[in-house]
């Protein structure tokens, strides 16, 4: 990438599978040198030997999708202080995803550290905080989800709750570190002194729960879950079965609406009295599914997605191998290649930012 934002940064991260790493792998995108510190006396993070597929003895493409940029050194934090502080000094940010209760024991806080760098940032992503009587508990993003409400929302409403499909809370919080470390590094670097940053996955989950938390602080109003993965207020913003599978449909707006139902052939429906405005659509809800599956059933997806792409927001929904497999994906550059010593071919997701225009080249973690 010619241009690297943050080039000259050293980022020192003790961290272990998701959370943290996630958001450093950010960093290491835009030009940070990220450099991981793992536990020697562990045997390395443990991302290293999580399945199925395994890249040689002390690698895998599960750890390789969370740490890509970085360097990696090993450390044993209870008898190598030295060597630490060794890397504190030259250091803008010391990020760790430990037990709430363990960066104060190992002198990984402000306060130890100061000392040898007072300009340090010393960013904190523990489960549950480090300051309150969860501190010593371990967590992780499933946990999260289920605790703060987000399972409940997520799945049909005849069935179990259920989790997002992939590590999201990780994700989330290691942005949100992420851009703590940067609002306070700027700070740092004008006033030449440090601080602690402190988020947790639980305090990420519970704030993902954005409008229905204010619903329910407000009014009471508990939202739940919904058939067919639909908006809890807007309609019509769900899933609709065509002749040979499924789109979603984002009907946002009421110009959105009326394009829909010109679209389909029906614009009958605007005038319908069930269906004239939002609040109406809302009340009539199941009605106008009803009315909808009917009219995608008629067609196969292709011929929806042709009719109605660029006029009514509308997507297909796709399995795995169908969202990596789309032309779009592979026009736009979000699969890049990064060899590996094992992989020469291996392949990973891109950066989702580009700085003028180009995308970062990723790189395996070393």
């Amino acid at each position: 990438m010619g241009i690297k934002p943050l080039q000259g940064v050293r980022v020192l991260s003790i961290e272990h599978f998701g959370a943290a790493p996630y958001g450093t792998m950010f960093l290491a995108s835009l030009g940070a040198d990220v450099v991981r510190i793992e536990n020697a006396a562990a045997g390395g993070d443990p991302a290293r030997r999580t399945g199925p597929h395994l890249l040689g003895a002390s690698d895998s493409e599960y750890f390789q999708s969370w740490n890509l940029g970085k360097r990696s050194i090993s450390l044993d934090l209870k008898h190598e202080r030295p060597r630490l502080e060794g890397l504190v000094k030259s250091a803008d940010a010391l990020v760790n995803n430990l037990r709430g209760d363990l960066p104060a024991k190992l002198g990984l806080d402000y306060a130890s550290l100061a000392p040898i760098n007072p300009a340090l940032v010393c960013v904190h992503l523990s489960a549950y905080g480090r300051d309150n009587e969860r501190a010593a508990w371990p967590g992780y993003d499933f946990l999260m989800q289920a605790e703060a409400g987000l399972m409940s929302l997520t799945g049909e409403p005849d069935g179990p709750p259920a989790r997002y499909g992939t590590s999201i809370i990780d994700c989330m919080a290691g942005m949100t570190a992420a851009a703590a470390l940067l609002a306070c590094l700027l700070r740092a670097r004008a006033t030449g002194k440090g601080c602690d940053v402190d988020t947790s996955l639980f305090e990420v989950a519970l704030h993902q729960l954005g409008y229905a938390a204010t619903w329910y602080l407000n009014e009471g109003d508990a939202a739940a879950r919904l058939p067919r993965s639909a908006h809890l207020s807007l309609v019509p913003v769900q899933t609709y079965p065509t002749a040979d599978g499924w789109i979603f449909v984002m009907c946002m707006t009421d110009r959105f609406w009326d394009t829909l139902t010109e679209l389909l052939g029906r614009a009958d429906l605007q005038r319908d009295a069930r269906f004239a405005t939002q609040a109406a659509r809302l009340e009539h809800r199941g009605a106008l599914s009803d009315v909808l599956d009917s009219e995608f059933r008629r067609q196969p997806t292709a011929f929806w997605l042709e009719r109605l792409s660029g006029k009514v927001p509308v997507a297909p929904v796709n399995d795995v191998a169908q969202a990596l497999e789309n032309p779009f994906v592979q026009k736009i550059g979000m699969v890049r290649t990064a060899p590996h010593p094992q992989r020469p071919d291996f392949r990973v997701l891109a950066s989702p930012v580009r700085i003028d225009g180009e995308r970062p080249q990723p790189k395996v973690c070393e």
